[in-house]
């Protein structure tokens, strides 16, 4: 009870404890994750001097960027490449603003005319473009399409920028230009040369072992050359693969799969529900539906010449006459059985001529309005046209056929191998007769064609094979995972001790150096976002390990190095810069060997001998036997003629030079077209120089490593 009195007594007290504890939980929890800002955290994938790029609107852009390039480019490649493009905007934007540059209507609709000029549905009777189609066509796109509509906003709004950036660019441009002398001089750095001899004396005539250096000499040239050794913030793992290849037995079960499907066996019959004899490959009536039915890959309708066929069973296969069996054979991972379905004597070549008629609806069919149906019509009468006269191939094909390259040339597509052509145009042109004239439908549209010529008939072979991929069992499967999560628990247990645990079972570790953020791959291992993410996670700390699933197997990973942005650390730049410090080293004991300017005596001493080198330029800063040698150059150019320079530290060892002769440029009349030269090569590299110098003096907060 008297405790019971003391807590009443207290009840404010501790109310107001309680209440800081929980209101400093709260803030603790707002903290970290990013404040009272956490909800515009993760809204914001980045910040640029102050203006921010929106998460979803980014992710919107990578999205129809990925789809345009359909699928042929990972995420983060896409990602990077629009990062770039987001970027670029921000910064010229400001430009922009600060210049006040702007296009107007009157300049937008110059541009859309000379972007839409030939575009038929912009063009009036006589084929010239009508401003009143298009603005009709716009209100058109407003009133009844929407999406279409804003489509067109874009369009237009990606043409005006353009043309913004383009005045910007050209505004610095104008004054990148190059004045007389300095076309003059880029005359002489091109024609007055120098005669010299030299003498070299290589780093390499000091034994590396002869010169220490220490990881203070490292740690000073880096401070030194700091622009050089800026890096990004990076990681560094090791891992153990474990694959889930298939073991000899699973090999063996397939083989043993496949062979069952060669003959006739017992089995449930699906079409009349009940146990029934199964015909084999060997015997069943429908090879194609059979082979769709238990084979890995579907059935490939074709012909194949006997050099098409693996290379190994050739011979085998290609001795095989009609409905005749072969296998069980391994090939290209996969136990396979096939049968010979049909024997033809087919062309190896064959020359045709086509007109190709898209329809509306196709990919291909740009600004074609035609039905399918009018497009068939068209095809059926052009053909019946050819097949009267067949000489007017080139000038139908000529009028009609949207396949330019070939209408250039009569329809004429030359001779070509079999299987060059999408499936319906090939199967026409190789398995018809020379002059036969038809209508083929593929993805394209209709083809009008005529077969021209056909060469080199030889037997051909169309097979039925059932193929089974060689995969691991399940048991196999079972037997890797339970590897896997042994080694990770054992390495768990001593994380220092990664190395000896994976050697104690042989299993390899390779490591991985100086990832970044952004990087999407491991060396040998691909695309790998996952664990790059996971390295660069607040929470995971050096010597951390985790388990990783791949597709066919796992990566064991240890995080073994976190490196800040910042300054290059001494041992990351220890192999580049070591060798650089140790030819400053030996620069200076050469420098410390030679006395005196006597070039034959200064060779003589050193073990090298005296060189000659004729019509050295500035502009090509070379010296023959020696290799590029600009600072050597450089020297050279500023001696009067037989004099010997002071020691030179060059790029591959100590130099002294002597001009012997030097011969100036011929005075020209005028120096205009050198002026030119030098003006296009200083505007040559505006756009990517003024990019990055404004990328370089931006604020940038880029949090993409979170998202992607």
């Amino acid at each position: 009870m008297a405790v019971l009195n003391k807590i009443r007594q207290r009840s404010v007290f501790l109310i107001i404890i309680i209440a800081l504890a929980l209101f400093s939980f709260v803030l603790a929890d707002l903290f970290k994750g990013g404040g009272f800002n956490t909800q515009k955290s993760q809204r914001v994938l980045a910040t640029v001097n102050g203006e921010d790029i929106d998460r979803d609107d980014f992710a919107k852009k990578v999205e129809l960027q990925t789809s345009r390039y359909g699928g042929q480019m990972s995420t983060t490649r896409v990602q990077n490449m629009v990062w770039q493009q987001e970027l670029n905007d921000v910064l010229l934007g400001e430009q922009m603003d600060e210049l006040g540059i702007t296009v107007e209507e009157d300049r937008l609709n110059s541009i859309l005319k000379e972007a839409l000029q030939n575009e038929p549905q912009f063009q009036d009777a006589n084929g010239v473009f009508s401003e009143g189609k298009m603005r009709e066509y716009i209100a058109t796109l407003r009133s009844t399409n929407e999406a279409a509509y804003s489509q067109w906003v874009d369009y237009e709004q990606g043409l005006a920028k353009n043309e913004e950036e383009l005045i910007y660019f050209n505004l610095i441009k104008a004054g990148m230009g190059a004045t007389l002398s300095e076309g003059k001089q880029a005359y002489e750095m091109q024609n007055s040369t120098r005669d010299a001899q030299f003498v070299n004396i290589p780093f390499s005539s000091i034994p590396d072992d002869q010169v220490k250096v220490s990881k203070s000499d490292i740690e000073s040239y880096i401070k030194k050359h700091q622009n050089k050794y800026q890096v990004e913030a990076n990681r560094s793992l090791r891992f153990v693969k474990f694959d889930e290849k298939p073991t000899l037995k699973d090999e063996k079960e397939v083989e043993k799969e496949v062979a069952t499907y060669l003959n006739d066996k017992a089995g449930y019959n699906a079409a009349t529900k009940s146990n029934d004899t199964i015909a084999g490959l060997s015997k069943t009536d429908n090879p194609e539906e059979f082979v769709n039915e238990f084979s890995d890959q579907r059935y490939t309708d074709r012909f194949y010449f006997k050099n098409e066929l693996p290379t190994a069973f050739q011979d085998q296969l290609f001795a095989l006459n009609e409905n005749e069996v072969y296998g069980p054979y391994k090939d290209n991972g996969a136990y396979k059985i096939s049968r010979v379905i049909a024997v033809e004597q087919i062309p190896d070549s064959v020359k045709s001529s086509h007109i190709l008629l898209p329809f509306a609806g196709l990919q291909n069919a740009g600004a074609v309005t035609r039905s399918k149906a009018e497009t068939k019509k068209l095809a059926d009468s052009l053909a019946e046209v050819l097949r009267k006269t067949p000489s007017k191939m080139a000038e139908l094909a000529t009028e009609f056929s949207t396949d330019q390259g070939s209408a250039e040339k009569g329809g004429d597509l030359g001779y070509v191998a079999k299987n060059t052509f999408v499936k319906p145009f090939n199967d026409f042109v190789f398995m018809q007769n020379t002059g036969d004239i038809d209508v083929v439908e593929s993805q394209f549209g209709y083809h009008v064609i005529k077969i021209e010529d056909q060469k080199g008939e030889q037997r051909a072979i169309k097979l039925a094979t059932v193929s089974k991929e060689i995969e691991p069992s399940q048991q196999t499967v079972n037997d890797i995972f339970t590897a896997t999560t042994k080694f990770e628990m054992a390495a768990n247990a001593d994380q220092k001790k990664f190395t000896e645990v994976a050697k104690k079972d042989n299993y390899t570790v390779r490591p991985v150096n100086n990832i970044k953020a952004l990087d999407e791959t491991i060396p040998g291992e691909g695309s790998q976002r996952e664990i790059i993410r996971w390295a660069f996670e607040e929470e995971t700390e050096v010597g951390d390990i985790k388990r990783f699933s791949l597709n066919g197997g796992y990566l064991v990973v240890q995080l073994t190095k976190k490196s800040p942005a910042g300054l290059m650390q001494v041992d990351e730049a220890s192999a580049s810069v070591t060798p650089l410090v140790r030819n400053e080293k030996k620069a200076k004991m050469i420098q410390d060997k030679i006395s005196g300017n006597d070039l034959t005596a200064i060779a003589s001493a050193n073990n090298v001998q005296v060189q000659t080198a004729s019509a050295v330029s500035l502009k090509n800063p070379t010296l023959a036997g020696a290799g590029r040698e600009p600072k050597v150059v450089g020297a050279l150019f500023g001696l009067k003629e037989n004099t010997v320079s002071e020691p030179i530290v060059g790029e591959k060892g100590v130099y002294l030079v002597k001009p012997t002769a030097i011969n100036k440029a011929k005075e020209m009349d005028n120096y205009l077209s050198f002026t030119m030269q030098q003006t296009a090569t200083n505007r040559n590299s505006v756009n990517a120089n003024v990019t990055k110098a404004l990328e370089d003096a931006a604020e940038i907060e880029d949090q993409r490593a979170n998202f992607y």
